[in-house]
């Protein structure tokens, strides 16, 4: 086996003596290098101290990145809509059932309030005559003059009855005058009887005693039964007169029983008259109406997106949708959803951070400052009941003091969006603490009655007061 042997190398200067300091003696330090090849092997490259500086460098600068400031959030995506509900796209329906027979706009098209869009033809044969609404006028007219026949009738029937009636009340008035006369006359009677029988009671006593002759007695007696049969008839007339001023006053309540009910009898026709009368102004009031209803007109400015039916001939029913329309001019607000558990977090006024699918963004959610292609936004409404899916749904309009969003005509109706809704500052080292232990976000100030989840009229008020509170929120970041 040959053995290999090194020559010493004489080309380098011999090096300082290697002092061990546990014995006087010193050891040639090129001696050892030359006698001991492994030790030359042993010598660190000059490329692997470059690595330990790197990796010591990157160890202090993500020990030193752990005390740099992050702005914890809430994540949600969503798509571009409109803030008030008439600016929000729309399905324009035929209000009646027809027949398409005419397109005025093709898809794209911009149109402005009150346009034709759509002409549509009759397909009920009750109104396929076009003169159905001038004679139901018509007969409205007609149905008119009767009522005021009927109205004339009532005004003389009411005439008539308050003749009636003065002319019964005079009679009454003649029937007590009547019973006043036959009561003084039987009254008179009664007086003239008293008398004849005091004369027959004092001729009988001087008969009696021979005083007085038999003729002038049977005179007395004569008289007496002449005034007594008088009496009678007195009597018999004033019960007359009574009778006559009894029956004048039922008299009365005939007369009135009687025309009343001839008078409610041409009220109830003057009303049936006026019911007919309604119905048929009615009804040709909605003939006018319902033509109008043949050409279907735009209900705003803005785009034709889709027309839902297509060809001519085709038929619709009542309150199907014919086309889809979108408002030129929005006021643009973004819908976001999120989860359940970051709704409390969230108040109006808090600030968002939104990225819209298209545009272009170098996103950083914990350091908006660093943020490119990213608009502001502001929550506006908060919904209080779940959308599909359990989640919660946010609007967010444009915040005035960031930049203005894109405008309509390149940011369209239903994009995807992003949003992050700023909540606290905090250190890097302690949101990665708090990831990997799933903990909520934090709030310097907790939310309270006054920022609880608002939608409705209610929400710029809250929006306004959250705006001097704690700094706006949204979902952890993933």
């Amino acid at each position: 086996m040959a053995t290999v042997t090194r020559e010493p190398q004489t080309d380098r200067k011999p090096g300082p003596p290697i002092t061990l300091g546990v014995s006087p003696e010193r050891v040639d330090r090129e001696a050892l290098r030359q006698r001991f090849y492994s030790l030359e092997l042993l010598k660190s490259p000059h490329s692997a101290r470059i690595v330990a500086y790197w990796v010591a460098g990157i160890f202090i600068v993500s020990v030193l990145a752990m005390f740099l400031p992050w702005q914890q959030y809430v994540w949600g995506t969503g798509i571009v809509t409109a803030l008030n509900p008439e600016d929000r796209p729309q399905e324009v329906p035929s209000v009646i059932a027809g027949r398409i027979e005419k397109w005025y706009v093709n898809e794209g098209q911009f149109v402005k309030k009150g346009e034709p869009m759509v002409q549509i033809s009759e397909v009920k044969d009750k109104y396929f005559d076009p003169l159905t609404a001038q004679l139901t006028r018509e007969q409205a007219e007609q149905k008119a003059a009767e009522a005021d026949a009927k109205r004339q009738q009532i005004a003389q029937l009411k005439q008539a009855l308050s003749l009636k009636l003065a002319q019964t009340r005079n009679k009454v008035i003649q029937s007590q005058y009547k019973v006043t006369i036959d009561s003084a006359g039987y009254e008179n009677e009664k007086v003239q009887l008293q008398i004849a029988r005091r004369q027959f009671e004092g001729r009988k006593s001087l008969y009696d005693q021979g005083l007085l002759p038999l003729v002038q007695f049977e005179s007395a007696r004569s008289k007496l039964q002449e005034t007594e049969a008088k009496i009678q008839a007195a009597k018999n007339k004033l019960d007359g007169s009574l009778n006559e001023l009894i029956n004048a006053r039922i008299e009365i309540n005939s007369v009135q029983a009687d025309y009343q009910e001839k008078i409610a009898k041409s009220e109830s026709d003057l009303a049936s008259t006026l019911g007919s009368l309604a119905k048929l102004r009615n009804e040709a009031t909605n003939i006018e109406i319902r033509s109008g209803f043949y050409t279907v007109r735009a209900p705003l400015d803005g785009y034709i997106v889709r027309a839902l039916k297509q060809g001519l001939g085709e038929q619709v029913k009542e309150n199907e949708p014919l086309l889809t329309i979108v408002p030129s001019r929005p006021h643009m607000a973004v819908e976001l959803y999120v989860r359940a558990t970051d709704v409390p977090l969230l108040t109006p006024g808090r600030k968002v951070r939104l990225q819209f699918d298209g545009w272009p963004a170098l996103q950083f959610a914990g350091w908006p400052s660093v943020m490119v292609g990213t608009f502001g936004g502001e929550i506006r409404v908060v919904d209080y009941a779940s959308s599909k899916g359990g989640k919660y749904r946010v609007l967010v309009v444009p915040d005035p003091n960031e930049e203005p969003w894109p405008s309509p005509e390149r940011l369209r109706m239903g994009s995807g969006v992003q949003g992050w809704a700023m909540l606290d500052e905090v250190r890097v080292w302690f949101e990665i603490w708090r990831q990997l232990n799933s903990f909520p976000p934090s709030l310097s100030v907790p939310p309270d009655a006054s920022h609880s989840p608002q939608s409705g009229p209610d929400a710029d008020k809250a929006g306004s007061d959250a705006k001097d509170e704690a700094p706006a929120g949204e979902e952890p970041s993933k």
